[in-house]
């Protein structure tokens, strides 16, 4: 018994909170300990350890998680002999002071990617018309960089068309503190779209100024976290999104997916041309269903044609005074539609298919991009010379 009464007393109420501080918050991703979630720590007698947690909103989807993480930590510390979770919701002022905490004092309705000096990369994914596979490459390059290591998040801005979530299998739904909405993961991308606060399949009947709203909401209100890349799945065309992205984001740069067919790169070439007119940079072009793999031989059919990536490509190099690269070529395989169906993105599954090939070599090229000095305040201040 006596050896019995020295483990318990062993266990401390200091050694308990360093275990709570390894615990993350899965939706905002910081030490539970940090963000005022730990209500209180009971040690008792027997070694049995009482940890009161306090969840951000009541039916918090997240609280099997936090149960778990919190009783496998605590586990783990030397004489404790079992664990309690006892869950509570915070108050009202306790979620203002969370959300104060993550906006880091900045006032709320400020866009952190349109900051001077932000080091995340915002990409813009385009397109001049639906159904060349822009979505599923923004999911797909979104994978593979999340699979990198790299913080990333995908904001599904087609409001219209919405088909993110399905496609990288998000499955949670945005909770709110205040003002500030959580955003839901999969595959370790953070996910936003317009699908997650409508009901079933019902359909968006907006026009722009409430498309700008919306837009502005999932950047400004949606805690994103420190993000080394966000990626916009745009709707096809130069409609409303594409000129508030380039209002709200004007640091985006543009990246135009289109088919080798001469139809469809017409189109993206007026895409991107809109780039001129909004001053933002376009870092290349994917070309999308750029052949078919014969089953019988393997010679490559060219379904959709051949050459409308370089041509959008060198059309876009005369038309912005820039080199526009074509940063891949992807080609036609099942896996990839079949993927986008189940929530599944291809560059996980089958990362050496040649559509997961091509797919994670774009993701290497982009994702690896340095940022410049170019529009970035140093913060210097010249000397003056008598």
């Amino acid at each position: 018994m006596a050896n019995e009464t020295e483990v318990a007393v062993g266990v401390t109420e200091e050694s308990v909170r360093e275990a709570l501080a390894t615990v993350n918050d899965p939706e905002i991703n910081r030490p539970i300990t940090e963000i005022g979630m730990v209500k209180s720590v009971e040690i008792g007698d027997d070694g049995v350890v009482r940890v009161g947690v306090y969840l951000t909103v009541s039916g918090c989807p997240m609280r099997e998680t936090i149960t778990n993480r919190v009783t496998e930590a605590v586990s783990k510390v030397a004489g404790v002999t079992g664990v309690e979770v006892e869950l509570d919701v915070m108050s009202e002022e306790q979620r203002k002071e969370l959300s104060n905490l993550l906006r880091g004092g900045a006032p709320e309705r400020e866009i952190p990617f349109a900051k001077p000096g932000t080091l995340t990369r915002v990409y813009a994914v385009a397109s001049g018309k639906g159904g060349v596979g822009k979505s599923s490459v923004t999911v797909n390059l979104a994978a593979a960089m999340a699979a990198d290591g790299l913080k990333v998040a995908v904001v599904d801005a087609d409001i219209y068309g919405h088909s993110v979530p399905r496609m990288l299998g998000v499955e949670g739904r945005p909770t709110q503190v205040q003002d500030m909405i959580m955003p839901p993961s999969s595959h370790g991308v953070k996910v936003i779209s317009i699908g997650m606060f409508t009901p079933g399949n019902a359909p968006v009947v907006w026009r722009g100024p409430m498309l700008h709203r919306a837009l502005q909401q999932f950047l400004a209100d949606v805690y994103w976290g420190d993000l080394d890349v966000l990626l916009l799945d745009l709707p096809p065309g130069t409609g409303d999104i594409a000129i508030s992205v380039a209002q709200l984001v004007p640091n985006a740069e543009i990246l135009i997916v289109t088919t080798p067919q001469m139809a469809a790169a017409e189109v993206a070439e007026r895409a991107g041309t809109i780039a001129l007119q909004t001053h933002q940079k376009i870092v290349g072009v994917i070309e999308n269903m750029s052949g078919m793999p014969c089953p019988h031989c393997d010679e490559m059919i060219d379904v959709f044609g051949t050459g409308g990536g370089q041509t959008v490509a060198d059309a876009l190099t005369r038309s912005v005074g820039a080199t526009v690269p074509v940063l891949g070529s992807i080609p036609i395989d099942v896996r990839l539609r079949e993927g986008g169906d189940d929530g599944r993105p291809v560059v996980l599954t089958d990362p050496d298919s040649p559509a997961g090939s091509a797919l994670r070599t774009i993701a290497g090229k982009l994702g690896g991009r340095q940022r410049g000095l170019s529009g970035m305040s140093l913060g210097l201040t010249p000397k003056n010379k008598f």
